[in-house]
């Protein structure tokens, strides 16, 4: 069943009016297993059209917390019946309450977890979709490092000290900022003269080594009520003049004195050598193995990993994301391989409303929620 869709502005002072309007909580006690009752929230950037879009094609009532000003994609793409305008994301929490008290369920993205930081989202009262334990894991670079290491991927090189430096490498600030603030190295005089435009470095970073390859970034997703991986796609980055920086000649380059940077500006669709995906699979599987040994029930609902592929065809991990990525977003209208697997459009925003209904509908929504 699909909810009308309804839209407007929703303060402070008018959500609890609108709250008499909404489906009505669980009944008599009891865990409702009509998906009327619940409804679908994110935070109204990164992947938020997509998560919306499917949450309402799986028949949920969706809500977008949009930061003042930039509520008009949500309203002219038509995917929220609500939408919370907030002043700011402090203000995130005078609203999660409210939203906990009529069965909400968050869906959390890059976006989410970068502005609200790992450790807030532990506090968030609203159900949350996936594992809140894993956030610690992926946040940290050496802990993300140590669960890749014991998963059995190839990883590259990480430098210690900045004087070890002896190739190219590439320098990493910790946490979800869409790469920005990363830069190339060559030496450790270099390394230093350009960390110099990064006075707080509170983040914390990571010197690692710089392979020459094409990036892959792989779309995963785990479903606990099946047990099952699947491969919901591929695609690469467009990042800011490291992409653009390659229509300009090397004699122009070397004139001009542009250096290279890293911010994600968009993302290009990728199909895969269909030999490679045996790999694709197996670094999955081991990754979501290792996953339930270190954080609670594990990792489920959507990752990516994030890799090069060498002239060689080796796989070389140097991330991982333990949610939704903004490089799903081109397959809206799902990827062509979940078109193999699917007999209707499936993207991940709406694998995710999937997993949802089906576990609503069976009594096990406690599987999903972190």
């Amino acid at each position: 069943m699909y909810i009308p869709h309804v839209l407007g502005i929703f303060t402070e002072n008018n959500f609890k009016i609108f709250q008499k309007m909404t489906p009505s909580k669980n009944t008599n006690g009891k865990v409702s297993k009509d998906i009327r009752d619940y409804k679908i929230v994110t935070l109204a950037s990164h992947t938020a059209l997509q998560i919306l879009k499917g949450a309402k094609d799986e028949g949920f009532h969706t809500v977008a917390i949009c930061p003042k000003g930039r509520r008009r994609p949500y309203e002219s793409y038509g995917v929220a019946d609500e939408i919370i305008e907030i002043e700011s994301y402090e203000e995130f929490y005078k609203i999660d309450k409210e939203l906990s008290e009529e069965n909400a369920i968050m869906i959390p993205h890059g976006s989410f977890i970068a502005y609200l930081g790992h450790d807030s989202v532990k506090e968030v009262k609203m159900m949350y979709y996936g594992t809140r334990d894993i956030l610690e894991w992926e946040s940290d670079r050496e802990m993300e490092r140590k669960w890749l290491l014991n998963s059995k991927l190839n990883l590259p090189k990480i430098y210690k000290n900045p004087e070890d430096i002896d190739g190219p490498v590439i320098i990493k600030f910790h946490g979800a900022g869409g790469g920005h603030g990363y830069f190339l190295a060559n030496t450790p005089e270099e390394f230093y003269r350009r960390i110099k435009d990064h006075p707080d470095l509170k983040r914390g970073y990571v010197i690692q080594e710089y392979i020459v390859g094409v990036p892959i970034y792989a779309h995963y997703f785990y479903s606990r009520l099946t047990g099952e991986l699947e491969v919901m796609g591929f695609d690469k980055r467009y990042e800011s003049n490291a992409d653009s920086i390659g229509r300009i000649s090397a004699k122009d380059q070397l004139e001009v004195g542009v250096e290279t940077s890293y911010t994600i500006t968009g993302n290009i669709p990728i199909v895969l050598r269909e030999s490679l995906l045996p790999q694709i699979f197996e670094m999955g599987d081991n990754v979501v193995a290792e996953s339930q040994k270190i954080a609670g029930e594990g990792l489920f609902g959507p990752f990516c990993l994030e890799m090069i592929l060498d002239p060689n065809l080796k796989f070389n991990v140097f991330e991982i994301s333990a949610r939704i990525v903004a490089g799903t977003n081109p397959y809206t209208n799902g990827s062509p391989y979940t078109w193999l697997r699917y007999d209707v459009p499936m993207s991940t925003g709406r694998r995710i409303a999937l997993d949802i209904r089906q576990a609503i509908e069976v009594g096990e929504l406690g599987k999903v929620l972190g």
